[in-house]
């Protein structure tokens, strides 16, 4: 019998809102997001791969903040960079996208001490290009959604 590896990890979802919405998230509130593009930074440290392929999926119960979001007929999953790696990794990368998005405050995040998780980006490329290399500054080895 083969026993299936389990992959942990840390991802950023790359998100388009193609116009001004307002949402509730839940029990955190009523949030405005504007047209761009967001990237929510979580974790996944007993199954990656499972993780990834419910945030894909349209179907699913509304639990984490983030699919409050992406259940929004005007929020779609463009993208996906994560690494695969043992590590506690979603708020030192959360940090280091910060710096370049302008955070939403308590977004993703109630279960740290961080402001938040996602971050709002105007262009896709731009918020691409600070998830990998917000990885490589930590020394992961950042990968695509085509990599999965």
């Amino acid at each position: 019998m083969v026993k299936k590896v389990i992959l942990k990890g840390t991802y950023c979802l790359i998100i388009h809102v193609s116009r001004d919405i307002t949402i509730q998230i839940g029990k955190l509130g009523s949030f405005d997001f504007c047209e761009g593009f967001y990237v929510y930074v979580g974790s996944a440290l007993n199954s990656l791969e499972s993780r990834l392929k419910r945030h894909l999926k349209d179907d699913k119960k509304l639990f984490w903040h983030v699919d409050y979001l992406l259940a929004d007929l005007n929020a779609n999953l463009v993208e996906i960079v994560f690494a695969v790696d043992n590590g506690k990794w979603e708020c030192a990368i959360a940090s280091e996208v910060g710096v370049e998005g302008v955070g939403i405050k308590g977004f993703g995040c109630s279960d740290c001490k961080c402001t938040s998780h996602l971050f709002k980006f105007d262009d896709r490329e731009g918020s691409i290009d600070v998830c990998i290399n917000s990885f490589k500054k930590l020394l992961l080895k950042p990968k695509k959604l085509e990599d999965l």
